[in-house]
């Protein structure tokens, strides 16, 4: 992770609720719940917001993993932005924007989008995969993330998240620690 990254994702700690963790003591051996290994695979993420950093005033989306709660913040473009948050916040526009087009044909051509994986993160560029499925097959389409999920989520197809993205990208919370009397 770069130092321009480092200072995005710690912007966007500043608007996070930080939910109550085990303090550093409960961690040790026999003092509380043992941390499982990570399974293997990518795993299904929510998109929890779109928002603009307040440090870079770059549009960003955050991701949040559904089986460990790890968290990614993307920074985007703005029309990105608005072809994510539209869907997010059950926004209808009166006139159908490029994602909805573009299902509108996948429709028309007997096409389904069945799932969008975030694969990779290299020199500062995430990476990702559209999975689609017709009549013919399976094929899968190269894409930005942010496309990924605007379409994704359109579609109610899940989102997934490789592990070596959130251990590259994934923004790291503090613990909240408990009052000590």
């Amino acid at each position: 992770m770069t130092a321009r990254t480092r200072i995005a994702a710690s912007g966007l700690l500043a608007l996070l609720v930080v939910v109550a963790g085990p303090d550093r003591a409960d961690l040790a051996p026999g003092r509380g719940p043992e941390l499982a290994p990570r399974p293997d695979g990518p795993q299904e993420a929510e998109v929890v917001a779109v928002m603009i950093d307040p440090r870079t005033q770059a549009h960003t989306v955050l991701l949040q993993g559904k089986r460990d709660r790890r968290q990614l913040a993307m920074a985007i473009g703005a029309a990105e932005a608005t072809g994510i948050a539209v869907p997010l916040h059950g926004v209808t526009p009166p006139r159908p924007l490029t994602h909805d087009l573009f299902l509108t044909l996948f429709g028309r051509l007997k096409v389904s989008l069945t799932r969008v994986v975030i694969t990779d993160l290299r020199d500062d560029i995430y990476y990702a995969v559209v999975h689609l499925r017709s009549h013919g097959g399976e094929l899968t389409l190269d894409s930005r993330p942010s496309d990924a999920i605007a379409l994704a989520m359109r579609a109610r197809a899940p989102v997934l998240v490789e592990n070596r993205v959130f251990d590259k990208g994934g923004l790291e919370l503090p613990r909240a620690r408990r009052p000590h009397i």
